[in-house]
C-alpha cells in the first residue's frame, strides 16, 4: 500500500494498493464522466489489460478510505524517468479531491525512490481540467509532445511531499478549506 496521508475534501485517507485478486473487478469498472470519454476510455479495465500484457505500466487501484474510487499507474524509463498515466476516477467520485490526492500521493511515492530522475506525465492539450491538476501541483510541461499529448514534469528536490504545493492556500493537507485538527468543528 502507499499512503502519504493525505485526504479527500470529505475527509476520506486517500490510498494506493496494487491490483489483486480482491480489488481487480472493482478496478476494472472504473467509469469516467461521458464528457472525459475523448481524453480517457470508458472504463479502467482497458489499463489494466494494458499493464498486465506490455509489462511496462504497474496498475494501482486508488481508494477513498476501503472504496476503489478509482485507477493510476506507473512506469519507470531506463534513464530513472518515472511515469504517471492511466489516471481515472469514477465519474460518481470526482469533485472531492481524489484525482489530486492519488496524483500527490503517487508522485511523492516515486520522487522518493533512490533512483527517480523525474516524474512525468501527459494530458491532451484540450484537457485544461487535467492541465490546471497537474500544474498547480507543480508539474511544468517540457516543450515535447507525444502521441498528442503535452509532457509535463515534476523535478524531484527531496521528496514529493515537500516538492508539490497543496493546491490553493487556503486548502488544509486534508482537503478542507480552513486549518484545523482532523475532527475538530470548523467554524
Amino acid at each position: 500500500m502507499i499512503d502519504k496521508g493525505l485526504h479527500d475534501t470529505t475527509g476520506r485517507h486517500i490510498t494506493l494498493r496494487e491490483v489483486d485478486d480482491d480489488n481487480w473487478r472493482a478496478v476494472a469498472d472504473i467509469a469516467p464522466r461521458d464528457d472525459q470519454r475523448t481524453y480517457v476510455p470508458a472504463l479502467a479495465a482497458r489499463y489494466l489489460l494494458l499493464s498486465q500484457r506490455e509489462d511496462v505500466w504497474h496498475s494501482l487501484a486508488v481508494l477513498a478510505d476501503d472504496d476503489v474510487t478509482g485507477h493510476v499507474m506507473w512506469a519507470r524509463e531506463d534513464d530513472g524517468t518515472h511515469w504517471i498515466g492511466g489516471m481515472l476516477i469514477d465519474a460518481a467520485q470526482q469533485g472531492t479531491g481524489i484525482g489530486r490526492a492519488a496524483v500527490r500521493t503517487l508522485a511523492a511515492w516515486l520522487t522518493d525512490k533512490e533512483d527517480c530522475r523525474a516524474v512525468r506525465l501527459s494530458y491532451h492539450p484540450s484537457n485544461t481540467a487535467a492541465r490546471t491538476l497537474y500544474e498547480s501541483l507543480g508539474f511544468t510541461p517540457t516543450g515535447t509532445v507525444e502521441d498528442d499529448e503535452i509532457v509535463a514534469e515534476l523535478a524531484p528536490t527531496r521528496t514529493a511531499h515537500r516538492t508539490l504545493p497543496p493546491g490553493p492556500r487556503h486548502r488544509c493537507e486534508d482537503g478542507d478549506t480552513y486549518p484545523h485538527r482532523r475532527g475538530e468543528q470548523q467554524p
